[in-house]
């Protein structure tokens, strides 16, 4: 194991502890193989699943496990026109899990979120019977302030790139905060305290994953 493995899993066990205190329930694993067997654990089959966007979902293969295992899985890029979306919001409202990475997540175990049409952080407030979100160790910030410099400047531009938004942090590299039609940063949510126990579990990830 090395230096930065070894400082990652310290890192991980104080963080259940932190994220326990706020009704969240944690798990760290070392590897995104790990990882996504411990959400594969936590999702009885047969269940209804659905997510937000997210590239550490992907990198871990999360996703594709469970479009082809036993589960009602809810794609939500099956929607196409406006009318579909809307249907297709009301269906992941109702699901029995909903998976999500975060953007950055604090030493005392606030998760902070900015999100551009709001999907994603809406289902992390309401909605879905559970909320399992996958993160890898990079998005550790020390404080909220932290979390949303991280956000703004190590998470925005390359998602911007990748969607291919038409930001000035799309061409910078940097925040430049924005009132772009076509900035993703619209809505900041932090998720201080679960009101409702169990409902929201996350699952660390020793490696540097998504954004």
């Amino acid at each position: 194991m090395t230096p930065k493995e070894l400082n990652y899993r310290h890192l991980g066990e104080s963080m259940i502890k932190k994220f326990e205190k706020r009704n969240i329930e944690a798990f760290y694993t070392a590897t995104r193989e790990e990882a996504r067997a411990k959400v594969l654990e936590l999702i009885p089959e047969g269940s209804s699943v659905t997510y937000g966007g997210s590239a550490t979902l992907n990198e871990c293969g999360i996703l594709d496990a469970f479009r082809t295992g036993k589960y009602s899985f809810i794609e939500r890029t099956d929607a196409r026109t406006p009318e579909e979306k809307r249907e297709m919001m009301a269906r992941q409202m109702m699901a029995d899990y909903f998976l999500m990475s975060t953007n950055a997540f604090t030493k005392d175990g606030e998760l902070v979120n900015i999100d551009g049409n709001g999907n994603r952080v809406c289902f992390l407030i309401q909605g879905p019977a559970h909320v399992i979100v996958v993160t890898g160790m990079n998005k550790l910030a020390f404080d909220i302030p932290e979390a949303f410099q991280r956000i703004h400047n190590c998470a925005t531009p390359p998602n911007c790139v990748r969607l291919g938004c038409k930001t000035p942090c799309s061409v910078t590299g940097t925040c430049g905060n924005c009132l772009s039609p076509e900035t993703i940063c619209c809505q900041e949510v932090i998720t201080r305290y679960s009101k409702h126990p169990g409902r929201i579990k996350v699952v660390m990830v020793g490696e540097d994953l998504g954004f």
